[in-house]
C-alpha cells in the first residue's frame, strides 16, 4: 500500500506553496480525499494523516464505507447523482458536489424537508461542454441558482467542475479562472441559500493550478493513494 502519511504531507507542502505564489491563505484550502476504489483501510489511513473530507463517486460505494468509518469527517458525493439516488445520498452525504439540475434540486429539496435538514450543495458545472462529462452548461448556472434558491431545504455553497483533461496543467487553467470569473459574477445575485463561498476544482494532475486561480476544495485520488489498483 502507498505511504498514504508521507503523501499527504508533500500534497500539504504542495498546497502551502502554490497558495503563497498567488499571495493567498493555505489555511482557507481543503483537501479532499478522492476514494473511489480505495479500500477502508486507506482511507482510515489518510484521515489519520489529517484528511477530514471523504469524496466518493457511487453511492453504493459510500454506503459499505460508511459502515466501517465512523470517524467525524465530512463525506462528499463528487460523481453524478441520479435522481433515484437522492435519498440514500441526503443520508450518507454531508455536502452534494455535483447538483446539476432544477429536477435534482427539487428531489433532494424534498428529501432535506423530510429529515428537516438543509441539504448542502455544490453545483457542477460543465465548462466545456464536454457529453462524456455531467454537469450544468455554465449559460444554465444563473437559472439553476434562481430555481434552487426557492427551495427551503437545500443550500448551494459554491461550484465545482473537472476541465478536460490536458497533458500540461496548465491547459486547465483557463478553466479554473473561468469558474473563478463565474463565482464573482453570480456571488452578487443575492438569492436566498444561496453563499458562494467554495470552488471545488483541481485533481491530481493540476491542483496547484486550481489553487492559484482561487480553489477552496482540491479533490486528491492519485498522488494521496497511489494508483489504482482497478
Amino acid at each position: 500500500m502507498a505511504d498514504v502519511a508521507a503523501n499527504h504531507r508533500y500534497i500539504v507542502d504542495r498546497i502551502h506553496e502554490a497558495a503563497a505564489q498567488v499571495g493567498r491563505d493555505a489555511g482557507e484550502i481543503k483537501l479532499l480525499a478522492a476514494a473511489k476504489s480505495q479500500n477502508v483501510d486507506a482511507i482510515r489511513a489518510a484521515i489519520t494523516a489529517g484528511v477530514r473530507l471523504i469524496g466518493e463517486n457511487y453511492v453504493q460505494e459510500a454506503q459499505a464505507k460508511k459502515q466501517e468509518i465512523s470517524n467525524p469527517v465530512e463525506w462528499h458525493m463528487i460523481g453524478h447523482l441520479q435522481r433515484n439516488k437522492a435519498k440514500a445520498a441526503v443520508e450518507l452525504f454531508d455536502v452534494i458536489e455535483s447538483l446539476d439540475s432544477p429536477a435534482l434540486a427539487r428531489e433532494l429539496d424534498k428529501e432535506g424537508a423530510k429529515r428537516g435538514k438543509k441539504v448542502r450543495t455544490l453545483i457542477e458545472v460543465n465548462l466545456a461542454d464536454e457529453e462524456s462529462k455531467s454537469g450544468v452548461a455554465k449559460q444554465q448556472v444563473k437559472n439553476l441558482l434562481e430555481e434552487t434558491g426557492k427551495l427551503s431545504h437545500i443550500t448551494v455553497e459554491g461550484f465545482m467542475t473537472v476541465p478536460p483533461f490536458r497533458e500540461n496543467p496548465e491547459g486547465a487553467r483557463r478553466y479554473f479562472r473561468e469558474l473563478a470569473e463565474l463565482r464573482a459574477t453570480l456571488g452578487d445575485l443575492d438569492l436566498p441559500n444561496v453563499v458562494l463561498k467554495e470552488l471545488s476544482m483541481g485533481m491530481t494532475h493540476d491542483y496547484r493550478v486550481a489553487i492559484e486561480e482561487g480553489a477552496t476544495i482540491v479533490r486528491i485520488g492519485t498522488a494521496l493513494f497511489g494508483a489504482r489498483s482497478h
